[in-house]
């Protein structure tokens, strides 16, 4: 599939969120760690949300989690999404840190099935050869 043959909004990479793409693309989830407190913070930022410090590094994640909140769409307003409703967004916590939280779809099972504190393993999608996009899945 080509980034012409997409038809859903993209995600373009900036300094800040250009590590985690690159490591979807490889298959891992890589975010953003404070080297002075060990915090974990994504959103990605220059300064950690915990101490301040500025000592910025990166970390892979296990991509082990559990799905915090959830919701169910039925009716679509991004082009693009149409066929797949009804689908789920959701909250997943990282094993790794309290409150570390992505926002994703999960994925492989009836949205009728997903439940608070559901545990999930990581899918990456590679939707286009440039951009793989991170779901995830009812852990096995």
């Amino acid at each position: 599939m080509t980034a012409t043959t997409y038809r859903r909004p993209l995600p373009e990479p900036d300094v800040e969120t250009r590590d985690f793409w690159e490591g979807l693309r490889r298959g891992e989830i890589v975010l953003k760690r404070c080297n002075g407190c060990g915090y974990y913070i994504h959103y990605p930022a220059p300064v950690c949300r915990n101490c301040l410090s500025t000592d910025i590094g990166n970390a892979r994640m296990s991509g082990r989690g559990t799905v915090y909140s959830f919701i169910v769409t039925h009716h679509v307003v991004t082009p693009g999404f149409e066929d797949d409703a009804p689908y789920v967004v959701a909250l997943v916590e990282l094993e790794e840190q309290a409150g570390l939280r992505l926002v994703t779809n999960i994925v492989g099972c009836s949205p009728g099935d997903v439940r608070v504190g559901m545990p999930v393993e990581p899918v990456f999608d590679a939707v286009t050869p440039e951009v793989t996009l991170l779901k995830f899945r009812q852990a096995s």
